[in-house]
């Protein structure tokens, strides 16, 4: 008999975004003439820079030839990405960060829903409310979530509420999590926190031995000084945190697929006997066993990003969206909508009209002003009331979305 995971028949009907889209198929094929805009799935627009894809080129050529050609290339990823990683993403902020510390992926939904294979099913996880769904469904799928409850939570999951009532930053919780997830510049509500706010919580993780999960795939989106790139930033952050980086969002990678984890050569866990283990060395075994790498294509794309020419191709790219978050918040606020977001990420949190929820919301963007967005309650039980737009769309329909909804009678 074929037995399977039961956990995965605990997770809920449909994946978020997979529900977006069929409830948009299903209003495009009842009117054809539609004109949608989409900005709800966080998927960039504009081309991969020329940088890159010059690059690409190259390495194609490479593999056209035996002496150049490159088959399995290491499972950790190339060392002439890595060295550049180190460079440039860390170095250059005074944060030490070794090659071998490095682990180039596939992307960071990829790490950040892999990162429990080496972590024990038992842990106790934290997470911020609203939150990236994938970090709650990769811990229902390994059994640490408990079972789903009538108030939409989980029930071994220990939520941080983040909402206006405490301008969307979470209070350290009165239990001790094993596990605490932490995304910023967040998504889904595009609200940051600032280096003080950032050393709580890893004061708190050395206090009690847990580990922090620090998702910070749109880090290049930040403008305000006292907002933190990297965790390893705050002291001490090096004995609690994983780090995941995303090229996706940074360099429009979102198709080519492209990350990296950093892994702190002193960062430990413990295994069942209370003995200590390196999480580093866990993680590459992981890597080793179930990874055979990004493509050594890819890899040279992303390289060329921290060329002088990428970087500044890059930078133009991540304006242009700020430029649309900022168009979008605007016009928020001058539709009488109140929203939060928009400054350090491609992200904006619309608080929803008086009486209607998330997915009514949803509703009656699409089928008054043709919009797609995401309701906030499909992030967690503290999104109810709200809704995410993304900046990933162009300048002028993003303008043009925002005048629909200006016309939107609320």
């Amino acid at each position: 008999m074929i037995k399977v995971n039961d956990n995965f028949g605990k997770l809920q009907e449909s994946y978020l975004f997979s529900e977006i889209a069929r409830k948009v198929k299903a209003f495009e094929e009842a009117n054809p003439d539609a004109h949608i805009i989409r900005m709800g799935i966080g998927d960039v627009t504009l081309p991969i820079c020329e940088a890159s894809i010059v690059a690409m080129h190259k390495a194609v050529d490479e593999m056209s030839k035996a002496e150049t050609f490159h088959g399995y290339g290491p499972e950790q990823g190339y060392s002439f990405l890595a060295e550049r990683i180190a460079e440039f993403d860390y170095a250059s902020r005074g944060i030490s960060v070794a090659t071998d510390e490095i682990f180039i992926s596939d992307g960071a939904k990829s790490d950040t829903g892999n990162i429990g294979d080496i972590l024990a099913t038992d842990n106790m996880v934290a997470l911020t409310d609203p939150v990236y769904p994938v970090y709650i469904d990769s811990n229902v799928m390994a059994g640490r979530a408990g079972n789903f409850t009538e108030k939409g939570s989980w029930s071994n999951i220990l939520y941080l509420p983040c909402t206006s009532g405490n301008g969307f930053v979470p209070s350290l919780p009165a239990a001790i999590p094993d596990m605490i997830y932490l995304c910023y510049p967040n998504n889904p509500t595009g609200t940051t926190l600032t280096k003080s706010q950032l050393k709580q919580w890893v004061d708190f993780a050395l206090a009690h031995k847990a580990l922090i999960l620090f998702d910070s795939a749109y880090e290049a989106f930040i403008t305000e000084s006292d907002v933190p790139h990297s965790i390893y930033e705050i002291e001490g952050a090096r004995r609690c945190a994983i780090e995941f980086r995303s090229f996706s969002k940074t360099a429009g990678f979102t198709g080519l697929r492209c990350g990296y984890t950093v892994i702190p050569k002193e960062l430990i866990g413990y295994d069942s006997e209370g003995k200590p283990v390196l999480l580093n060395k866990l993680w590459n075994r992981r890597q080793c066993t179930k990874f055979n790498g990004a493509s050594y294509i890819t890899q040279r794309a992303a390289e060329a990003i921290y060329t002088p020419e990428g970087r500044s191709q890059v930078r133009e790219a991540i304006n242009y969206y700020l430029r649309n978050a900022s168009v979008l918040r605007e016009g928020l606020a001058a539709a009488g909508l109140q929203a939060v977001g928009g400054v350090n990420a491609p992200y904006v949190w619309v608080k929803t009209p008086e009486g209607m929820s998330s997915w009514e919301f949803f509703a009656k963007l699409l089928s008054e002003c043709h919009i797609v967005g995401t309701p906030g309650v499909g992030f967690g039980p503290s999104g109810e009331g709200y809704f995410r737009l993304t900046a990933f769309n162009s300048y002028e329909r993003t303008l043009e979305a925002v005048e629909r909804i200006k016309e939107l009678k609320l």
